[in-house]
């Protein structure tokens, strides 16, 4: 065990001096950065926003239960089942129907074409239920599961263009987690401006074109335009923010005014341009989440794919659109539930108040170790500190994000490191009573200590991957300082402190070693 080979050695070391490399990029100045890698302060460290936003899918069951009319009517009248007082409300639908009884074994078929109800299979139920009233009136809404359905597609769209939302602002490092059935957690350390992200975030952003009419077969709606002007806008959707594929701040040369700038797709460039040639001389609402943004004059046939949105924006304000267009339309309004913001100060004070419980610790340690095992002791203390440094550099490699938890999982590190070195000169100790060999004793003192600290070690890593399998946020962030210390304390404990150790017994002779 004491034995090592030129290889082994050089192993050992380069290992160490590769990872403790990545520690020193802490320090470095970002401007001069060689290699962009560093430990990320999580939100409790460094201050920032935290938001929980909760999924309102109201709008998104009326508009889906909306969509059921038409296959309806058409299954009833394909089937000869006669109807009467037919009233879409926002959850169901409401009729009085001659033969209600032939209408269930229809409306619960397992067909595959049937798309008025479809069959969930996952959940071993349909889509819509049906409930019988009096005076042979039925009420079609959506089942329990046909609900849950819609809650989870929605959620996790939202949480996919929250993502894209806050990875365009820049922010670095945001937590973006479900929560629950219907909410959402984000994270965002170091955030300046929580307003903005918050005004982001709550937009939907469902963008459509209508045609200013003050006539029209689909009917008209009120709406008042950016300049405070009434305007009676078209019901007909000529095209929506689907067909959109990218979307840029821009100036306007003419007026120096800021505009967001848009590309089309294909479908999208060939709706534009037919509307835009059919209707020149009208003018086109720019429809915002129920907003005119502005209705400019169409003067021409546009059939570039491509337009400018034109209106009263700051930058700022022409950016965040551009933002918003771009990461595409939440598909049901976000509401924020909890809003918390850390200051940088509260942060700063969390890092000293770490930082010197660790200083403490660590200081208290090394005078216990050199005062208990007098030279073996300082060796114990070397491989703390390599270990602390390859620790740091772990994370650095990893770019991980270190919270107030992770800190208390460095602090238990340096408790459990000393631990391993404690087990290994005790049983030492123990050895050299029976063995007349010096070398003897340590050899054998390192083979039957390895046993006991690997299963104190790896019980504790394994509890450390369950916190971060089944924990989230802080927990995750002390899961994996301390899964990460454990394995550096083994490789310090086990590699650099033996080598250390075996220089020290192989060139000492005989009664002159004391532990």
């Amino acid at each position: 065990m004491l034995n090592f080979s030129k290889i082994n050695i050089f192993l050992i070391y380069f290992i160490f001096l590769f990872i403790s490399a990545f520690s020193i990029l802490n320090f470095q100045n970002n401007n001069e950065s060689i290699v962009d890698k560093k430990v990320n302060l999580g939100l409790d460290l460094q201050g920032g926003s935290y938001l929980l936003l909760e999924v309102n899918s109201d709008p998104l069951v009326k508009e889906k239960i909306q969509s059921k009319v038409i296959p309806l009517k058409k299954l009833l009248k394909e089937n000869n089942l006669d109807y009467s007082n037919f009233i879409i409300n926002k959850k169901n639908l409401n009729f009085r129907l001659n033969d209600i009884e032939k209408f269930k074994l229809i409306f619960f078929s397992k067909k595959k074409d049937n798309f008025l109800n479809p069959y969930i299979s996952n959940y071993n139920s349909f889509e819509l239920d049906l409930e019988i009233l009096e005076n042979n009136n039925v009420k079609i809404l959506f089942s329990k599961y046909g609900l849950l359905t819609i809650n989870n597609s929605a959620l996790k769209q939202s949480i996919e263009i929250v993502r894209r939302r806050i990875d365009d602002v820049g922010t670095k490092e945001p937590t973006i987690l479900q929560r629950g059935e219907k909410r959402i957690l984000v994270e965002l350390p170091g955030l300046k401006d929580p307003e903005r992200i918050k005004n982001l975030l709550g937009k939907t952003a469902q963008l459509n074109f209508r045609l200013v009419e003050d006539n029209d077969e689909f009917g008209v709606e009120k709406f008042i335009s950016e300049n405070g002007e009434p305007l009676n806008v078209s019901k007909r959707i000529v095209m929506s923010g689907e067909n959109l594929i990218d979307a840029q701040p821009n100036f306007n040369n003419q007026s120096n005014q800021p505009t967001v700038s848009f590309t089309l797709d294909r479908l999208g460039a060939q709706k534009f341009g037919r509307t835009t040639t059919d209707n020149v001389g009208k003018r086109l609402a720019i429809i915002l989440d129920g907003k005119v943004v502005s209705a400019p004059s169409i003067n021409e046939p546009i059939t570039s794919g491509s337009g400018m949105i034109s209106g009263n924006f700051s930058f700022q304000e022409a950016t965040d659109l551009a933002l918003l267009l771009r990461s595409g339309a939440l598909p049901t309004p976000l509401n924020v539930v909890e809003e918390r913001t850390v200051g940088p100060d509260l942060g700063e004070d969390s890092i000293k108040s770490g930082m010197t419980s660790l200083i403490i610790g660590f200081i208290l340690v090394i005078f216990f170790m050199f005062y208990k095992y007098k030279v073996f002791g300082l060796i114990a203390n070397l491989a703390l500190i390599a270990n602390l440094i390859m620790l740091i550099g772990v994370l650095t490699i990893l770019e991980a994000t270190l919270t107030l938890p992770g800190i208390a999982g460095i602090i238990l590190t340096v408790g459990m490191a000393v631990d391993a070195n404690v087990l290994i000169f005790e049983r030492i100790k123990e050895e050299l009573k029976t063995e007349k060999s010096i070398i003897h004793a340590f050899d054998i003192g390192y083979s039957k200590a390895r046993i006991t600290v690997l299963d104190a070690n790896i019980t504790t890593l394994i509890a450390a991957i369950i916190l971060f399998a089944f924990g989230s946020g802080p927990v995750k962030g002390f899961a994996i300082t301390l899964g990460i210390g454990i394995v550096t304390t083994l490789f310090s404990a086990y590699f650099l402190a033996r080598h250390l150790t075996s220089i020290i017994v192989l060139n000492k002779k005989e009664g002159e070693i004391s532990l």
